[in-house]
């Protein structure tokens, strides 16, 4: 007989992150940060003091207003979350900006 596939299980993982960009979170990381959320199927919220944002959306993301140094809190959940959770954390790394294409 043949095995089943294993079925996908629904991830949740939390990390935070701290803001290493001069200027914050600006258009251009932001765009970066939504750009690379998307690639991935799990939803990704950013949690920043009283607000919950979409890390899909460079709007949403604008609104926290991070500066350098902010600590975010990015909560993803579903079934490629970890995969998502360590890409993020590795992103933050290094400044937003400092994109290499």
């Amino acid at each position: 007989s043949v095995p089943a596939a294993p079925a996908l299980i629904e991830q949740h993982v939390d990390i935070t992150v701290r803001v290493l960009d001069d200027l914050g979170l600006h258009a251009r990381p932001a765009a970066r940060l939504a750009r690379t959320a998307l690639a991935f199927e799990a939803d990704v919220l950013i949690l920043h003091e009283d607000m919950t944002v979409d890390a899909k959306s460079i709007l949403d993301i604008l609104t926290l207003a991070a500066t350098r140094g902010t600590d975010l809190t990015i909560s993803c959940r579903g079934v490629d979350a970890a995969q998502a959770a360590e890409t993020l954390q590795l992103l933050f790394a290094r400044p937003l900006a400092e994109e290499k294409e």
